[in-house]
């Protein structure tokens, strides 16, 4: 049986074209781009032209004579960009001992901001409301002399609610401090301007946008001094040492060349594939909310809730029929509370407890959205029947 992907937002099939652009450098094009001679050097000016298609995709110009795109950073993941723009936002900040951010961020913000407060770091997190919007007013009134950064997700990666980054990135200016975004999810599906915006920092993963796992992007605009997270070589202009992963930044750079291109169309597929899951759910399952910014959201996730049961007993019944989706983050699964996201936004726990994150990609049809749908329906009213909190429909 074919299985059926809808865990998108866990990680994405790498694209055929993405491979195929990949494989010489594995065993043809395998020179080290540090090298001198011209076996080496050629993977290099791959490298850069990489770089050129991710500046593209984040709306980012070029700026250095010679073409390159200086401002954008080849990283191992999401994960590791984020660490570096908080490091280097607290360096290019001295004297500045204070990090706003949101409670419902990606673990990577949020673990490494729990570590800085450890060692002495003032950690202020943004509340949400029952949508999981930011509540704005509590963000300005945070961010003030003290702070060096606000760091901020560009779109929640349950919920797919996005948040004002624009004018994130005014409130933080204009106290003197940095803005980073993280936009691991964003990247790809939303149009991003990191220029016109003026943000400092951005970060995105590679495999959240069918290029491979280990692999990122960290764009920091060349007006902040930039102190390095991993020192050793003279890789990335001296930003980012070790010998770079080559074949999967060629990966990421055509990943990136086909989301610029295809992104308008692509938005508009997966809204379209979306609304019919959610349609579908909402007809045939009594007693379900859907969590999030509906007018403001990212277009191919959905985040359900079903009331009285667990999510884990739906999944796996799903699973059963080789149909893939999640209870939430990728990193959070396993964890028996719900996730923090769902916390702060104060959805009950009869409803948390029964949250499927659907998040799509290009490649789903509406012919799997109609096979979840059927195999859904039956699965949720056997586990209500055998459910001690289910009354029947409320």
């Amino acid at each position: 049986m074919k299985t059926i992907y809808l865990d998108n937002n866990a990680t994405t099939a790498v694209r055929p074209e993405v491979l195929e652009k990949m494989l010489p450098f594995f065993c043809e094009r395998y020179g080290n781009p540090s090298s001198i001679h011209s076996f080496g050097g050629g993977v290099a000016a791959e490298i850069e032209e990489a770089r050129r298609h991710c500046a593209e995709m984040l709306g980012v110009k070029f700026r250095d004579r010679d073409g390159l795109a200086s401002e954008i950073i080849f990283t191992s993941c999401g994960t590791e960009s984020d660490n570096t723009a908080i490091n280097a936002a607290l360096k290019a900040r001295p004297g500045r001992n204070k990090i706003v951010t949101s409670i419902v961020e990606h673990p990577a913000i949020l673990h490494y901001c729990e570590e800085l407060e450890r060692r002495g770091v003032e950690i202020v997190k943004v509340p949400v409301d029952g949508r999981g919007r930011l509540d704005m007013d509590f963000l300005k009134k945070s961010v003030d002399e003290r702070t060096a950064l606000v760091t901020l997700m560009w779109a929640n990666n349950e919920t797919g609610t996005i948040f004002p980054i624009a004018e994130a990135v005014r409130i933080a200016h204009a106290a003197g401090a940095l803005c980073h975004s993280d936009a691991v999810q964003a990247a790809g599906k939303e149009l991003i301007d990191a220029d016109g915006i003026d943000i400092d920092f951005l970060s995105v993963s590679g495999h959240k946008l069918h290029a491979p796992k280990g692999v990122g992007i960290l764009f920091a605009r060349r007006t902040i001094p930039l102190t390095p997270f991993i020192w050793g070589g003279h890789q990335e202009r001296m930003r980012r040492g070790g010998t770079e992963n080559v074949a999967s930044i060629i990966g990421l750079g055509e990943a990136c060349r086909l989301a610029t291109i295809e992104r308008e169309a692509v938005q508009k597929k997966l809204a379209a594939l979306r609304d019919r899951l959610e349609r579908g759910i909402t007809e045939q399952i009594p007693c379900i909310r859907i969590n999030g910014d509906i007018e403001n959201r990212l277009c191919n996730t959905s985040s359900v809730s079903f009331e009285y049961i667990e999510g884990e007993s739906i999944l796996m019944l799903l699973d059963m029929n080789n149909i893939c989706a999640s209870s939430g983050s990728a990193c959070t699964t396993g964890s028996l509370e719900p996730s923090h996201v769902l916390r702060a936004m104060d959805i009950p726990y009869t409803a948390a407890h029964g949250t499927i994150r659907f998040s799509l990609s290009a490649a789903n049809t509406e012919e799997e959205i109609d096979f979840t749908i059927k195999c859904l329906v039956p699965a949720i009213e056997r586990l209500r029947q055998i459910s001690p909190y289910w009354k029947g429909e409320k």
